[in-house]
């Protein structure tokens, strides 16, 4: 008989694996431990005491001061001031990098006279008149009637929005003089005597010397002046008399720590010839301002309109 051969069966037995999964459960790890800071930093905050929760609140809720400058003052300032610090104060320049902006800044210490008559024309533009700015300070005069009603020493209606303004660049101040000075003429008093004129401007005075008193946030500052009383020869309407209160910041010869301050530099120069600094700058954000509330072309609209629609964001020129 012939040999039965033998059936070879070769059997594949193929294994299959649940495949590559490109951790994500390291993305799901990672948000359950963010989430757990989180829980943790918030139960922190809960135990804290009102003024750190308010510090840690400003940390997150302001800019840097880089980016507060570069949005409010445009590149170049930004950098003209960058520029002075790192020459200057290297340290402090850096920091400024992650510090957030203050919100009562001390305009002395901005380093760059440019810096300053910016802020100044950002806040103040329609208040100041005359503003002054040099390596040792700045000044401007406020005239009578945004603050008192004519002749007398009663504050007016516009007399807290503008105080709000000057306390604005004199909270932060420190080792600085502020010298107010009130004038008037005599014959803007209604019964123009010398005697009446000099007590209206004297009141004048001490309310606003007590205001900026009561506002500021260290008492490295002194507070001082007088009053400016003169007679206006010729026929007059006294209607058209403005008297004003003049203010001057400038920063003391020694600071409270023994050191000589850091003047205020200036590194470019104006940008136009036939403009102070200030003028310049407050042309520069009156312009901007008309730019922003300009009403806009039905061309331009519908672009806007396209292009959020589809996702762009168009580039925002920057002021020069």
């Amino acid at each position: 008989m012939a040999e039965k051969k033998q059936t070879i069966v070769i059997k594949k037995i193929i294994v299959s694996g649940g495949g590559h999964h490109g951790g994500s459960w390291k993305v799901a790890l990672a948000d359950f431990m963010t989430a757990l800071m989180a829980f943790f930093l918030v139960m922190w905050l809960l135990g804290q005491s009102e003024e750190t929760k308010k510090a840690v609140s400003d940390y997150f809720s302001t800019p840097s001061v880089i980016e507060y400058n570069f949005q409010n003052f445009g590149a170049e300032i930004t950098l003209e001031k960058l520029f002075l610090d790192i020459l200057n104060e290297p340290l402090k320049a850096f920091q400024s990098f992650m510090e957030p902006a203050d919100q009562t800044p001390n305009l002395l210490d901005m380093g760059s006279t440019k810096v300053v008559a910016a802020y100044l024309a950002d806040q103040m533009n329609d208040v100041a008149k005359n503003v002054q700015v040099t390596p040792e300070g700045y000044d401007f005069d406020i005239p009578d009637y945004m603050l008192f009603e004519r002749g007398t020493a009663t504050p007016n209606a516009s007399f807290v929005k503008v105080m709000d303004k000057i306390k604005g660049i004199t909270t932060g101040l420190k080792d600085a003089d502020i010298k107010l000075t009130s004038g008037l003429f005599v014959q803007a008093v209604a019964d123009g005597n010398v005697m009446t004129a000099n007590k209206v401007a004297a009141e004048r005075f001490d309310i606003v010397r007590n205001k900026i008193l009561a506002s500021l946030e260290t008492n490295t500052v002194s507070v001082t002046g007088g009053i400016s009383v003169k007679e206006k020869r010729g026929e007059i309407d006294p209607a058209k008399l403005v008297g004003f209160i003049r203010v001057k910041i400038a920063q003391k010869e020694i600071t409270s720590d023994g050191r000589k301050p850091r003047k205020l530099e200036a590194l470019f120069g104006p940008s136009r010839v036939d403009m102070s600094v200030y003028d310049n700058f407050v042309n520069q954000i009156s312009n901007r301002k008309k730019e922003q509330e300009a009403p806009k072309t039905l061309k331009e609209q519908v672009d806007q309109e396209l292009n959020e629609a589809a996702g762009i964001t168009t580039p925002s020129t920057p002021t020069e």
